[in-house]
């Protein structure tokens, strides 16, 4: 996998905004098989960025009905990167 196969989207929330401005961790979707090393590697030469730390997190996807028929919406894997203080990535 090549960095942008690794690195599916950014999560652009009022909480991941709030995370950027006072821990500077942003989120991002990520391929459900990169592990963290993988991350870490991506978003350093994507964005030219200094890595301290990459959280994962496995989201399940949640049960929704339509009707009398009931669905699942897709599950898809989390990285929580956490930046040196001295960089910070602009997402607008």
């Amino acid at each position: 996998m090549n960095e942008h196969n690794i690195i599916v989207r950014p999560i652009v929330t009022e909480q991941g905004m709030h995370m950027a401005n006072t821990k500077n961790a942003y989120s991002f979707e990520v391929h459900s098989q990169a592990n963290k090393i993988q991350v870490r590697h991506a978003v350093e030469k994507l964005y030219n960025v200094k890595v301290l730390d990459v959280r994962t997190a496995n989201v399940k996807g949640k049960v929704r009905r339509r009707g009398r028929s009931f669905g699942r919406t897709r599950s898809w894997k989390k990285a929580v990167v956490v930046l040196h203080k001295d960089n910070h990535i602009d997402l607008f």
